[in-house]
């Protein structure tokens, strides 16, 4: 198993977990066909607040260019591209980032500290900053903070060690939740359909069917993504 492998099978473990306690000694072990539905129309899913506010953080720049460019060849070296999946900076990962950290201020500093301190050791080592170096170069000085050896502690690479840290987790989470990153997984679970009343199979065998009057009051596509609202008499309007 390669090391993407292995970083796969460490992320795809926690939707494993969650599923357990779902699925462990309550679900029947007969299998059940469920019809496919069509997809329809994707919606964003957010109130009119939140998209004021990720307009706000998307329209901000945090990391300076030389950042996000060292930010990019650090997700690339965590995820490279392989014959079957795109690189992290090809599935949006340094986006990602810049937007997290805005999202999650907590992550600011450690983050640019973070390359600060990968430029000082690269200069130490090199005499250039590390995406300035080669290949080879920027490995050695990831080796030494992705594996550190237990047993050689080194008190001056602990800053390293802990940016690189973060650097992982915030990789593996913007590549593994983006669309390209989940078709990596293979995950099939969550994923949004259209609900558009019961299935015609299940109304037949019932011998019922929808007053089509009804259902095109009350199942109205075009407005799925429109948040109800009552007056002050409890009564709906939206």
């Amino acid at each position: 198993m390669d090391r993407r492998d292995t970083l796969k099978t460490l992320f795809v473990g926690t939707l494993a977990g969650a599923a357990l306690a779902t699925t462990a000694g309550c679900t029947p072990d007969t299998k059940i066909d469920t019809p496919a539905v069509g997809t329809g129309d994707a919606v964003y899913g957010r109130t009119e607040a939140e998209k004021e506010r990720d307009q706000r953080l998307m329209a901000e720049k945090y990391f300076t260019a030389h950042e996000l460019e060292t930010i990019a060849v650090l997700s690339d070296i965590i995820l490279p591209s392989t014959a079957t999946a795109v690189s992290a900076s090809e599935a949006g990962v340094p986006e990602f980032i810049e937007f997290i950290v805005k999202d999650m201020e907590s992550n600011k500093l450690p983050m640019r500290g973070g390359i600060g301190w990968l430029d000082i050791e690269s200069n130490k080592r090199f005499n250039k900053q590390f995406q300035m170096c080669s290949n080879t170069q920027q490995i050695e000085i990831i080796e030494d903070i992705a594996y550190p050896d237990p047993d050689n502690k080194k008190p001056e690479m602990g800053p390293g060690i802990k940016f690189f840290d973060l650097m992982r987790n915030l990789t593996l989470t913007g590549y593994y939740t983006s669309k390209l990153g989940i078709r990596d997984l293979g995950y099939k679970g969550n994923t949004p359909n259209v609900w558009d009343g019961v299935p015609a199979d299940v109304l037949a065998e019932h011998d019922v069917d929808y007053d089509p009057e009804w259902i095109a009051k009350c199942v109205d596509q075009s407005k799925r993504d429109v948040i109800a609202a009552w007056d002050d008499d409890g009564n709906l309007i939206s």
